[in-house]
């Protein structure tokens, strides 16, 4: 069976995601663009470097899990995808969200801000803002009442974990020392 939906994707993916599509692309920038501005705005210090991509590494994670339960569920969908050997999401929770979380992290370390406060702005921008424009342009469906009030809340606990597995490396490595 698994087999079978492989190939069924395939086939849904050469007819209607493929690269002679706009969604195609949307998606391609979405993976891309924000990888070039994380490879120049990133804190190349030694002491930051780890932490912050370590940060990032843990939303991707967690974002990709809770993603894919969401769509095999039928909570929401992704009508068109960048490739149809990877989630359906994957320009998304392997580039755009990771990198603005990461880099909210960055700034709120670097400037001593609090982090708590702007990762829950960030949360509703994604929230709240790209995502119902996802869902305007047909990238992007809520089913089964699945709102973008509950998506906000999956953004805060994501970020809330990422954030928890930080500091308790970040306290193992206190130790250690």
């Amino acid at each position: 069976m698994q087999e079978e939906v492989t190939h069924l994707q395939e086939e849904y993916w050469f007819l209607h995601s493929n690269i002679d599509s706009w969604q195609f692309w949307v998606m391609l920038l979405m993976l891309v663009i924000p990888l070039i501005v994380l490879y120049f705005a990133i804190d190349k210090r030694k002491d930051k470097l780890f932490l912050i991509l370590f940060y990032g590494f843990n939303i991707h994670v967690w974002f990709t899990y809770i993603d894919s339960i969401g769509v095999r569920h039928g909570y929401w969908t992704y009508p068109y995808y960048l490739t149809p050997y990877f989630p359906f999401s994957f320009s998304l929770d392997s580039s755009l969200i990771p990198v603005a979380f990461l880099l909210v992290y960055q700034w709120t370390l670097n400037y001593n801000k609090n982090f708590y406060l702007y990762s829950i702005g960030l949360s509703i921008i994604i929230a709240f803002g790209l995502k119902p424009l996802l869902d305007s342009a047909n990238l992007f469906e809520l089913n089964k009442g699945m709102n973008y009030f509950y998506l906000f809340l999956l953004y805060c606990f994501i970020f809330i974990l990422s954030k928890l597995i930080i500091e308790i490396f970040l306290k193992i490595q206190k130790r250690a020392e």
